[in-house]
């Protein structure tokens, strides 16, 4: 049976489903970025999250201190180190969230058809009557009608104990709300989205701004995700900013679509940023529920077409307290990749959830599965059917050697890289064998000093779907002699054996540059 999703071969027994799964030699391609909070951040539990298969960790700033937050950058260090597996780290930016301030943490019972105020002033307790919000410009920015939701994700994990409010009236620089369903909130922090509405606060606060020139710089992060892009311009001054500080310049930018305005500016923020992070929960608020999987759909495929890195939110909300996901969460996460999602981030989930590890484990297992059957055939032909013509060199030879690989069942494709520019071309085309990346250190200078560039471009790989990144000796080059080329392909491929996704009689296709050519070619291993 042939569709634009699924390849399964005919005729297939339902039955068969019930059968364990033959173990794969790799994990997931799938990519899976996990939040590290207070059931995530010892050594023990961060190694295990690494074994389990997560390739980013995030830190989220709209909660913790920088402090604690090095405490725990600290401990993944370490895990990375003990368990010598590749990790990248992810700055969440705070950007213009509304947020509610229960410094009591009084539980605050709202009871459906009630009145409720939100006001301008911090200084006031949180309760059922008053709730006091970080932004002095509400009142001016909404109408009667307007619907405002107050959510307790980062807490719970959960939305089920939210509420939803809609604006009566305002009161100076109050807005009185009518409580739509009775709800119970706990907790110090809810944020706040109201729906369709322009917040005139700057996507980076004075707080993300010294983040990054502090903790940020001091930790070379991978990642920066630009929480509520808005404009490409958003994108445009996070990118001159890491310019400014000098050793963030090679830091990606993943802008992260959260509201209408986003979704407006999709296209040209696509064109802008590295990767895109599809933020449903905000999403699932401005958008009618019915809209919430087009929009998914379109913009993954959008991202795919143009080679950007995608990322999927909220997919297993119920894991927070539960060891097993929904039904139709399994279906949501399968659903993602089949759609082609680059990755999949999990927030509460592994922030402060019960099952940190048994979560990543599941995500793992559904990616893989959904993997078997994602129809690379039909999708290959579309994204070449979309590239303009006359097709650029190294995108000619990406495609080229996925086709190959897919033509003589090649177990493993390796490619040489300094930039990681050819391996997203490659991964682009997703092929269903994974992608070996050798990355090799080139020596740069900026006239004051000497150093080499690589680390990041390996651990940025570690964002896209199919990559698995090595670094090489920086002695070699990735256009060296012949001679040198073979004996880090020969490195290359030990590593491959160890990891177990290589094993004798295999074929392999590799992409390299030779002299001034790129060269693709097919080996297969004595």
């Amino acid at each position: 049976m042939q569709a634009t999703q699924l390849l399964l071969e005919e005729p297939i027994r339902l039955a068969s489903i019930l059968e364990p799964s033959s173990p794969t030699a790799f994990s997931a391609l799938t990519k899976i970025i996990g939040t590290l909070g207070p059931q995530s951040r010892d050594v023990e539990t961060i190694e295990a999250l690494l074994k389990a298969g997560m390739s980013v960790a995030r830190f989220d700033f709209s909660w913790g201190n920088d402090a604690y937050h090095q405490e725990t950058l600290e401990n993944l260090k370490k895990a990375v180190r003990n368990t010598r597996l590749l990790c990248a780290v992810m700055l969440d930016t705070i950007g213009p969230e509304l947020c509610v301030l229960n410094k009591e943490e009084h539980v605050i019972e709202l009871q459906e058809g009630a009145t409720v105020v939100l006001t301008a002033d911090e200084t006031r307790g949180a309760s059922a009557e008053v709730l006091p919000l970080n932004y002095d410009g509400l009142a001016s920015a909404v109408t009667k009608g307007d619907t405002i939701f107050l959510g307790q994700y980062l807490f719970t994990g959960s939305e089920t104990t939210s509420v939803w409010l809609e604006v009566v009236e305002t009161q100076g620089k109050d807005v009185v709300c009518t409580v739509k369903n009775t709800a119970t909130l706990t907790g110090s922090l809810f944020t706040a989205h109201v729906s369709q509405v322009r917040i005139e606060l700057p996507t980076l606060s004075e707080a993300d701004l010294k983040t990054m020139a502090t903790w940020g710089v001091k930790n070379q992060i991978d990642f920066v995700s630009l929480s509520y892009t808005r404009h490409p311009d958003d994108v445009r001054a996070c990118r001159e900013y890491l310019d400014k500080l000098g050793d963030l310049r090679q830091t990606q930018i993943f802008a992260k679509i959260e509201n209408y305005e986003g979704l407006a500016h999709f296209d040209e923020i696509l064109e802008e940023a590295d990767g895109i992070i599809l933020s449903r929960g905000n999403l699932g608020i401005d958008l009618p529920p019915e809209k919430v999987f087009l929009f998914q759909k379109v913009a993954l495929q959008k991202c795919n077409a143009a080679g950007k890195a995608s990322i999927v939110t909220r997919v297993v909300d119920s894991m927070v307290d539960s060891p097993r996901p929904t039904r139709a969460e399994a279906t949501d996460v399968a659903n993602a990749v089949l759609d082609g999602t680059d990755g999949i981030m999990l927030g509460a989930e592994t922030l402060r959830g019960l099952y940190p590890v048994e979560t990543i484990t599941t995500i793992r297992k559904i990616c893989a599965e959904a993997e078997k059957v994602f129809n690379q055939a039909v999708y290959f032909k579309r994204t070449i059917k979309a590239v303009r013509e006359p097709m650029q060199h190294l995108e000619s030879i990406a495609s080229s050697a996925v086709r190959a690989a897919s033509k003589v069942r090649a177990s493993v494709i390796v490619v040489f890289t300094s930039s990681g520019r050819c391996a997203r071309l490659i991964a682009k085309y997703r092929p269903t064998m994974p992608v070996l990346c050798v990355v090799i250190p080139r020596l740069t200078t900026n006239h004051l000093k000497w150093s080499f560039t690589g680390a990041f471009q390996a651990r940025q790989c570690l964002a896209v779907r199919g990559l698995f990144p090595m670094l090489a000796d920086p002695r070699h080059s990735s256009d060296s002699a012949s001679t040198t080329n073979e004996s880090i392909l020969k490195v290359a491929l030990d590593h491959g054996k160890a990891a177990g996704i290589v094993k004798a009689h295999d074929r392999i296709v590799v992409c390299q540059k030779v002299g001034d050519s790129s060269v693709v070619k097919i080996i297969e291993l004595d």
